[in-house]
């Protein structure tokens, strides 16, 4: 089970929050919004989104992760290493 099936509905409404954002700036572009007006939304829904994996990463970590070593065996370094391998994309971005 995912870590957020309890409270899918709210990972939605901010999911759909971000695309929200990202038609936002589709629309600046349609209507020649000034180049650092977009900037300024891009770097806002950057934040959004980083937001939201970080969020996902802390309950991964503290489910599926806790989970796992708390069953030891190569599941656990399995999953381990997948979250240390999201941690490491999300830093390089």
């Amino acid at each position: 089970m995912a870590s957020y099936s309890t409270h899918k509905d709210d990972v939605l409404k901010r999911l759909r929050r971000v695309e929200g954002q990202v038609r936002g700036l589709q629309r600046m572009v349609e209507q020649d919004t000034y180049c650092i007006d977009i900037l300024t939304q891009v770097s806002a829904t950057t934040r959004a989104l980083q937001a939201f994996a970080l969020q996902l990463l802390d309950e991964h970590i503290a489910c599926c992760v806790r989970d796992a070593m708390a069953e030891g065996g190569e599941e656990a370094a399995a999953k381990l290493k997948e979250a240390n391998d999201a941690i490491a994309r999300l830093v390089r971005s």
